[in-house]
């Protein structure tokens, strides 16, 4: 596999890394519930959303934070690929990225503040890294 495929099925996991951090979220929405609905309120989740607490509420930052997330990788890797930089560093921060967000999701879900702030750090540090590789 080519160090562009792989960099492209990391940007594709990235994508898809919300849609995962979802499924906990939703099961603590069902859990919940909302006024008079029992489980999931699929006519106003974000209102449902905004009053969960505990695990719920630690599943909802994740879930948004997946989507904040995207706005700094993409663009990394999309400039290493604009300016023809992809290199075996690159793919390896890529992969790095990916790893470390994967851990930030299971430390968020289980309140491992410490180690969710760390994995976050790492993710961050990674796409900085490709970045700086592109000057």
């Amino acid at each position: 596999m080519s160090e562009l495929q792989i960099v492209i099925y990391c940007l594709i996991i990235s994508v898809i890394l919300p849609f995962v951090a979802k499924v906990p979220l939703a099961h603590a929405m069902r859990q919940v519930g909302s006024g008079n609905i029992r489980g999931y309120d699929n006519e106003e989740p974000r209102s449902q959303q905004k009053k969960l607490s505990g695990f719920g509420a630690r599943c909802l930052a994740a879930h948004e934070n997946s989507f904040e997330a995207i706005i700094i990788f993409a663009p990394s890797v999309l400039l290493a690929i604009a300016t023809d930089n992809l290199s075996r560093d690159i793919t390896l921060l890529s992969c790095g990225f990916i790893a470390a967000r994967c851990c930030y999701l299971f430390f968020y879900w289980v309140n491992w503040d410490k180690l969710r702030s760390l994995s976050w750090g790492i993710g961050m540090g990674c796409c900085i890294a490709i970045m700086l590789r592109c000057l």
